[in-house]
């Protein structure tokens, strides 16, 4: 069969290349085309589209890139038509995603959308758009099913595809050797997000406080997606600060803590057992208008998967150099960061069990036979 697959962002990526390798074990015959990225591309899909094209974050970002955002839904409505697929697969990226939904769903496309958008956290009235443009959506968020249940609809939560990246990761003990970094100081990982605009924003303020604690070494984790280049005028006043490209899962096994800019990296970096502060600083103009619309309390997925606050948030005009310094003094404290880690485990028993490409594959397969 012939599968079309679309992610926009890194995340993404990296959850459906495990998704491509699932189907292409189910189904020896199947042929991937996609829109996403390298790991995608190296787990056998065709890759029409790189998502470092796609990634626009904020309110005003999307407005200020609207000419190209449509130019690129047009393309991709465009390669569909010519590829004839037997299923569109969408990996969350909803702006973008949802409207290529709508459509394919109108033209008998069989549309699965795998990473449920997170339309809990603002115009939940989507919902109802999701169920009608798709033939199933895979949750992956313990609380979704209620929250879709709650509308009087069903998905599928089959569990949460990190699992499945951290439990097949082989140890890494040659990372410090490899990278020039101490055997003996501890080290902090500082994640300032995938895109151009979270990187801007958070990564001076994260190196601040790397000035200040020189009995720690911090490496920051480069974003797949951009280019070494960009970092390099930031980083230059901070030559202690060291820097790492596809290697952010091997510093998170080093890490003894974790500077994270808010998204799926926030959950990776629990998953690994590291204690860690959640930063978040968007464009005045963005952020104000999310305050607005957003319905949830907490921005990390770590807490709205607890429904409590395990990690700090320093969000907007709390993220400041001596509000992260305080509380990066916290969560080295040996009894903190033990309490962060107990809550970890708690937080795991939630995500499910590990097979989960795997077992959306099935479903997806399944579902096709059937008709």
């Amino acid at each position: 069969m012939k599968y079309f697959m679309i992610a926009g962002e890194a995340s993404g990526d990296l959850h459906g290349a495990n998704l491509v390798r699932a189907i292409r074990q189910q189904d020896t015959a199947a042929e991937v085309r996609a829109w996403g990225g390298d790991m995608m591309s190296s787990a056998g899909a065709v890759v029409l589209k790189h998502y470092r094209e796609l990634a626009f974050m904020g309110f005003a970002e999307v407005v200020l890139n609207l000419r190209t955002i449509l130019r690129n839904i047009k393309t991709c409505k465009s390669q569909i038509i010519d590829y004839q697929p037997d299923a569109l697969i969408l990996v969350d990226y909803p702006g973008f995603n949802l409207r290529i939904a709508k459509w394919a769903k109108a033209r008998g496309i069989k549309v699965f959308y795998y990473v449920s958008p997170q339309i809990w956290a603002w115009h939940t009235s989507r919902v109802h758009g999701i169920i009608a443009t798709t033939n199933r959506v895979f949750a992956i968020l313990p609380f979704e099913p209620d929250f879709y249940k709650s509308f009087g609809y069903e998905v599928s939560f089959l569990g949460h595809p990190l699992l499945d990246v951290v439990e097949n990761l082989p140890e890494q003990p040659q990372f410090r050797t490899q990278n020039d970094l101490d055997e003996h100081r501890p080290i902090v990982a500082l994640l300032p997000g995938s895109r151009r605009q979270e990187v801007s924003n958070m990564l001076a303020i994260m190196l601040k406080v790397a000035d200040k604690r020189p009995d720690y070494q911090f490496v920051v984790a480069g974003a797949p997606a951009l280019p070494i280049e960009f970092y390099q005028d930031t980083l230059q006043p901070h030559p202690n600060v060291k820097f790492v490209t596809g290697q952010t899962y091997a510093l998170l096994q080093h890490a003894a803590a974790a500077f994270v800019t808010s998204g799926t990296a926030t959950l990776e970096t629990a998953l690994f057992n590291v204690p860690q502060v959640v930063c978040y600083k968007a464009n005045p103009i963005s952020y104000a208008i999310a305050r607005r619309v957003v319905k949830v309390p907490y921005i990390s997925l770590v807490n709205l998967i607890a429904n409590k606050t395990i990690v700090t948030e320093l969000i907007q005009n709390d993220l400041t150099p001596d509000r992260l310094l305080s509380e990066f003094d916290r969560i080295t404290s040996p009894d903190c960061a033990e309490n962060m880690r107990n809550a970890y485990q708690q937080l795991r028993s939630k995500l499910g069990n590990s097979g989960v490409a795997d077992r959306v594959a099935t479903e997806i397969m399944e579902r096709l036979r059937n008709g």
